[in-house]
Order: structure tokens, then sequence, then C-alpha cells
């Protein structure tokens, strides 16, 4: 059994930044490389698509933009810049998210009803930030630079999830229009890799956590024992195919294979597939990206809720791993296309590791407050950016969301 650590991913820009050089230049050129991929991604949108919020908890591209420029203007610009004079003043109620120590802010379920400031003016928003970002960084001491690094570092990243969020939520935008359009008509689903099979995982007490080296967030840590039952995982993500056999089969119809709370959203929103999904003439067809194409069985099933996930893994007789069991498979480079296609699901709930302390002040409001009925996903999707994934990382969402990019592998006990 191997006990080497995978390959997991590129270096972030960030990351780059820190390898070589003088430290200001590098950081300026990860600041720009991270900030030029958000506007790459909404480049093929226009106005009107950067403007719609499809249901509360999505939001508008236009919105994504904004907010991450309104977090270095707040919390890098704002106290390291003597004079510096914020863009407009309108713009800390409206592009706040859950900040509540950094003040008032516009409901979230209202932001596709602010149609101004315009997409240009958010564009210059953006661009008013990045000078003034650009010249801190240039000017900066190396005393100084030391001392906003860490703003700058977690900024980048959160910068990077919302990346990943305004693909999901112009994904769910573009699936409410009846022409289906496509974001990209050439994107394509990443196809698995692999041979699949179940495999042992290694028994007794791990260690997992971040355990120091570069960046993580707060949640992430700290490192921690954990026992590791004897257990079987997946090297492969459940298909698919996996998944039209569990709807033939009465998945969707069968309430002892569900959790009562997924039974009663399951028979309230009508799900019969996952998100996405749809029957024409006999056939089930998914909308993505590239727009409305057939279900392709080999692909990886993604769009689906921790209920649904819950349901098909008690249909197979089998359960979802915990995400201890998740990251020791992960170390151990024991699963097939852990990231890059979807996230997957464990049966681990969204709560404090042992020791753990939210940062003061409202840098501390990122993670620790969303500690109680949410639900941990591991590794990560197509829509996370380059660099943005990590062996630690706690992705976390409400049992019945399905708009995410989440999928599932499957474990089970030795017994």
């Amino acid at each position: 059994m191997s006990t080497a650590t995978p390959a997991l991913r590129r270096p972030a820009p960030h990351e780059k930044a820190a390898a070589s050089g003088d430290p200001g230049s590098r950081w300026l050129s990860a600041f720009r490389a991270v900030r030029e991929e958000t506007e790459r991604r909404a480049a093929r949108l226009s106005p009107e698509d950067q403007q719609v919020q499809s249901m509360p908890d999505a939001s508008p591209t236009k919105w994504h933009r904004a907010h991450t420029t309104w977090f270095f203007e707040q919390f890098l610009l704002v106290p390291h810049v003597p004079g510096y004079k914020v863009f407009d003043e309108r713009f800390a109620f409206l592009f706040n998210s859950y900040y509540v120590a950094a003040g008032p802010r516009h409901a979230r379920p209202k932001r596709g009803l602010v149609t101004r400031p315009s997409a240009d003016e958010v564009a210059a928003f953006r661009a008013h930030v990045d000078a003034a970002v650009a010249k801190l960084i240039e000017t900066a001491s190396l005393g100084l630079l030391e001392q906003i690094v860490p703003t700058l570092e977690i900024g980048l990243h959160h910068e990077q999830q919302h990346q990943e969020l305004l693909f999901t939520d112009i994904l769910h935008a573009f699936g409410e229009n009846p022409t289906d359009p496509a974001y990209d008509p050439d994107w394509r689903m990443p196809r698995a890799t692999g041979q699949g099979g179940f495999v042992d995982l290694p028994a007794g007490v791990h260690v997992i956590g971040h355990n120091g080296d570069g960046f993580c967030f707060d949640n992430e840590g700290p490192a921690h024992r954990v026992l590791i039952e004897p257990v079987k995982i997946s090297r492969a993500l459940v298909t698919n195919g996996e998944w039209l056999a569990f709807i033939k089969d009465g998945g969707y119809t069968t309430p002892t294979l569900w959790l009562s709370d997924g039974w009663a959203t399951a028979q309230a929103e009508g799900w019969q597939a996952p998100a996405y999904w749809e029957n024409r003439d006999g056939a089930w067809h998914q909308f993505t990206l590239g727009g409305l194409r057939p279900v392709d069985p080999a692909l990886p099933v993604c769009h689906v809720s921790y209920y649904e996930a819950d349901a098909f893994a008690r249909w197979a007789g089998r359960h979802l791993p915990s995400e201890a069991e998740w990251e020791v498979a992960a170390k151990h480079d024991l699963l097939d296309d852990a990231f890059g296609i979807v996230w997957q699901w464990t049966q681990s709930a969204y709560l404090p590791y042992p020791g753990y302390r939210a940062p003061a002040g409202a840098i501390g409001e990122y993670n620790g407050k969303f500690m109680v009925n949410q639900m941990v996903l591991r590794g990560s999707s197509l829509a996370t950016p380059d660099g943005h994934a990590r062996l630690t990382y706690r992705n976390f969402f409400y049992p019945p969301h399905r708009w995410q990019f989440s999928g599932l592998r499957l474990a089970e006990y030795d017994n």
C-alpha cells in the first residue's frame, strides 16, 4: 500500500509568489493573476447575465465581482493606507456579505434587485481597488508587507471561492431559462480516471487537519488525532450509470432509503433525479455549462444533495465516508479523481476540530459561525480554480443543496 502523498494540485498564484524573487513583485503578480481569473470567467456574460439572481442562495455575477473587491478595500486598504478614500460610500452596505462586525448589509435574497451600480461601474470599482492594492504592495516596506500578507492571502483565497460560486450561480440562472443557453458551447465535463474498486484504509490512529505548512482556512485546523476503524473506500466516484440504476429501482420513491428530513424535502421539491436532469421523450438529459446534453452513464454523477447521496449509499448497501476516512484515504493515494471533478459528500457534520478557535475580528466570521446544521464535502470540483484545492480543505453546505458541483464516493465497514 502506498503511503506517499499524491500530487494534489498545481501551486496557486499566491503560493508561486512565495517561491522566489522580490516579495513585493511576487505578491503583486499573484494578486493580479487571481483578479484576472475572475474577469476571465465573467467575460462570457452579458450585463443582463451578470445581474440575474435565480434564487436566494445564489448571487449575481456582478455582486461576486463587487464583493471580492469590497473585501480588499475593507480589510486591506482602509486599515493600511493612510487617507485612503473608498470608491463609493454606498458599496459597503451593498457588497458586504455576512461580516456583521464590518457593518450593516443589504439582504442576500435581494441582491438581484440592485440594478445600479451597473456592471461597468463595478468594473471601475475593481480597477480603482486594484490600482490602490498594487500601489500599497509596490511601496510597502518589508515590515509592512509582512503585516499585510496574511490579509492579502486570505483575500486571494476568498476570491477563488467566489470564482467557483460564479460558475455554480450562473449555471443555476441559465438552468431557469427555457432556451437552455450555454455558458461555453465547448465545455465538457471531465471524465473519471482509474480502475475503481474498494480498497482498505489503514486502520488505527491517524493525524488529520492542517499541519502548518502553507495557507489554510482556520476551519482546517488544528491538526489532531482520529481513530480509523477497519473500513473500505471506493477508489472511484459514483457515476451517472449507477444513478440511473438507482432511479430505475425506485430510489426516489422508496421512503425507507431516506432520512426523514430528506424524504420530506424530496417530496416537497418533487425530486426525481439529480438537479439539472430532465426526461425528454423517454431519455434523460442534463443541463450543463455547455448547454443541454444527454446524460452520459460513464461520467461521475453531479449536483446531488447530501440527502440524495445518503439515500443512494443506503440503496447500495454502503455508507458515505467520514471526512477523516476521506482525508486518510487521499493522503495514502487511495482515491481516483479526488480533486477536480466533483466535491464529495461525507457523513461528517461541519463542526469545529478539537481546540479550534476562530480568529478575532470580522475575519473570524469567515467560517466558525457556520459550524452547525451543515455537512462537509471534500476534494474539489471542475469549477475550483487551479491551486485552490488541498488535502485538508473542508467545504460545507446544507443537506438539501444541489446547485454545487457535488457528487459522492462510497465506503463500507469490514464486518
